[in-house]
C-alpha cells in the first residue's frame, strides 16, 4: 500500500461523537497518522508484528497498522464512548483489530511497536507521562505525538529511563472547534512525533 492510499483510507475513520475535554480527545489527522505509520512500516516496525495503540480513541492508528499488515493490533482506551466508535470503524473496515477498555496504567502486556497520541497535558498537567512510562515498559519501539515545544523534555525524559529518541518530525496539527472553551473555528498547533527506542 502506498502512503497516499493509506491516507485516503484513514480519512474514512470516524471521529469522536461526544469528545471528553478532560481526556483531550482530538482525532489524529489522517495525514499525520498515515505519515507516521508509513515511516514505521518503512523502518520494519509494523508488518507481521504485534502493535499496541495506547489511548486509541476511535482507532486511527490501530486500523492504519492493520492496513499495513501488522500481525496483531490491540487498541486500549479508558473511554467506552470512544471505543464504541472504534468498534464501528473496525466493522466498517473489516479490520482484524481488538479494542480493550483499560486505563493505560493497568495494561499488562507487551508489544513489538506502540503508537500513541497521548493527552498533551493541557487539561491535566503531565498527563502524557503515564503514557510514556507504559509505552516504554511495553515495547522497545514507540511512536508518540507531543506538543513541539516539549520535544527536548520528552527526549530527556526518555534518556533518564535508558531510552533515546532516534527520529523526530514536526507537523502542523489542525484542531477544529470542539469544545465550548475554544474561541476559534480552527486552531493550528505544532506537534512533534518521536520514535523512542
Amino acid at each position: 500500500m502506498r502512503k497516499r492510499d493509506l491516507e485516503i483510507s484513514l480519512q474514512s475513520v470516524r471521529g469522536f461523537e461526544s469528545p471528553d475535554p478532560a481526556l483531550e480527545q482530538y482525532m489524529t489527522p489522517a495525514t499525520i497518522a498515515a505519515d507516521v505509520l508509513f515511516t514505521a512500516y518503512s523502518n520494519g516496525d509494523v508488518q507481521g508484528l504485534k502493535v499496541a495503540d495506547l489511548g486509541c480513541g476511535t482507532g486511527m492508528f490501530s486500523i492504519g497498522a492493520w492496513l499495513l499488515g501488522a500481525g496483531m493490533v490491540v487498541g486500549f482506551d479508558i473511554s467506552e464512548r470512544a471505543l464504541a466508535v472504534a468498534e464501528s470503524n473496525r466493522e466498517a473496515f473489516g479490520a482484524c483489530v481488538e479494542f480493550r477498555h483499560c486505563p493505560v496504567d493497568k495494561i499488562d502486556e507487551g508489544a513489538d511497536t506502540v503508537f500513541m497520541n497521548p493527552p498533551f497535558g493541557c487539561q491535566n498537567r503531565n498527563a502524557d507521562r503515564a503514557f510514556l512510562d507504559k509505552a516504554m515498559e511495553m515495547s522497545e519501539c514507540v511512536y508518540s505525538i507531543h506538543m513541539a515545544e516539549t520535544a527536548d523534555f520528552v527526549e530527556g525524559y526518555c534518556a533518564d529511563r535508558g531510552r533515546r529518541v532516534t527520529w523526530r518530525k514536526i507537523y502542523k496539527y489542525e484542531i477544529p472547534h470542539t469544545f465550548s472553551f475554544h474561541k476559534r473555528a480552527k486552531k493550528s498547533v505544532d506537534v512533534v512525533v518521536v520514535n523512542i527506542r
